[in-house]
């Protein structure tokens, strides 16, 4: 679905509770997808949506209230990277290298692919995330992640260089 119809779904006088009804699922998918976990990506969808409702009348008076959610998950994440840039991670040994015909082999490279997403610098993660799972062009994630849409063509293309480097060695047939 494109842009411009999500927005339309939305006009003046909608309530926050209308629409975080028709829209809330999606920005939680969203902020799973970004954040890699769904339990931070709840908790991310939550505290973007309290900070929402505070400034409803102001978010319905710019016309595109998806964009500006979007935007707003999307800098709410980048932020939490960063404070939490400093801290140790505990890392999820990767799996045996799945062999070919093995019953769940796709599961488990889909799951290598998700550890490889996960793992990308933040603006990467996002733009990956606006492409390919919420179906966004250059232009509606340029206009999100307030940039040029030659530098969301620039992290796509870093993006899945790097995922292309990573999947590589795990590729079966």
């Amino acid at each position: 679905m494109s842009t411009g119809r999500r927005d339309r779904l939305v006009g003046h006088g909608v309530t926050f509770e209308e629409y975080v009804r028709s829209r809330g699922p999606a920005l939680v998918r969203l902020a799973r997808l970004l954040t890699g976990d769904r339990q931070l990506g709840e908790d991310l969808a939550q505290e973007v949506l309290v900070r929402a409702y505070v400034r409803w009348e102001k978010i319905l008076r710019t016309d595109r209230p998806d964009m500006y959610l979007r935007r707003m998950l999307v800098n709410a994440h980048i932020s939490r990277r960063r404070l939490r840039a400093s801290h140790e991670y505990v890392g999820v040994p990767m799996q045996d290298r799945p062999t070919p015909g093995e019953l769940g082999a796709e599961v488990v490279e889909r799951m290598q692919l998700w550890r490889a997403v996960v793992s990308l610098p933040a603006r990467q993660r996002a733009v990956i995330a606006l492409r390919y799972y919420e179906d966004l062009d250059d232009a509606a994630i340029a206009e999100i992640l307030e940039c040029s849409q030659a530098t969301v063509r620039t992290h796509v293309m870093r993006a899945l260089a790097t995922l292309r480097g990573r999947m590589a060695p795990i590729r079966i047939g």
